[in-house]
């Protein structure tokens, strides 16, 4: 199978194969083909690699990327192609970093199935608490619905029990109470023990699901 190599054709360049009736010298598809590997590597990557990759000459490579990269430029996109010590890579445009950072900065919203709001209202009411004795309280496993209260920053790590394996303790953070709106664990509205029996039925009943499926 030939390489594409690059010609200048009245005053263009252009993609044309170095042994005829092999490859095709679509330049437009070969733009295509290093947009979608620029995109999906993330990082940089040296010519070399994608010229093996797609059969194509190194020099038509750095030649055609060159020229992608000035299309970006002047067709004022989000993007641009960037060179890294004769590497290539996709970024996104210095001048449109402040729409990133507000982005970024936007509070994230955080939805909590009844699961996991269970979950989180065991560790607020008992904390500090290892996760056996929330699964103790609930009937179930609780390891999905910790995961995910650690992954949201509700509750943390608060230590270990003094006992044999030192399990693990959890208690809430801050962000737990600028999430729910309150100053201290003190204001929370007090739980009665209907409503611990309702958490077990509910967990009991959650089990006796999953074991019929």
């Amino acid at each position: 199978m030939g390489q594409l190599k690059l010609e200048e054709r009245n005053g263009e360049l252009t993609t044309v194969e170095e042994k005829p009736g092999q490859v095709s010298g679509d330049k437009a598809a070969l733009k295509a083909s290093l947009e979608a590997i620029l995109f999906s590597m993330g990082d940089s990557i040296d010519p070399e690699t994608i010229a093996q990759a797609l059969d194509v000459s190194e020099e038509t490579i750095r030649a055609v990327l060159d020229e992608m990269g000035k299309e970006y430029e002047s067709e004022e996109r989000g993007i641009r192609i960037i060179r890294l010590e004769g590497r290539y890579q996709l970024a996104t445009k210095k001048e449109l970093y402040p729409v990133l950072i507000r982005l970024v900065r936007q509070p994230k919203k955080i939805s909590l199935s009844d699961v996991v709001l269970e979950t989180l209202s065991i560790v607020a009411y008992k904390q500090p608490v290892t996760r056996a004795q929330i699964e103790k309280i609930r009937g179930v496993s609780c390891d999905h619905a910790i995961n995910r209260l650690l992954e949201y920053g509700l509750i943390c790590e608060a230590g270990r029990l003094d006992a044999p394996g030192r399990p693990i303790l959890f208690g809430t953070t801050e962000e737990f109470l600028r999430h729910f709106g309150t100053d201290s664990l003190d204001e929370l509205p007090r739980i009665s023990p209907v409503k611990v029996e309702d958490f077990k039925a509910e967990a009991e009943e959650e089990a006796k699901m999953k074991l019929e499926v």
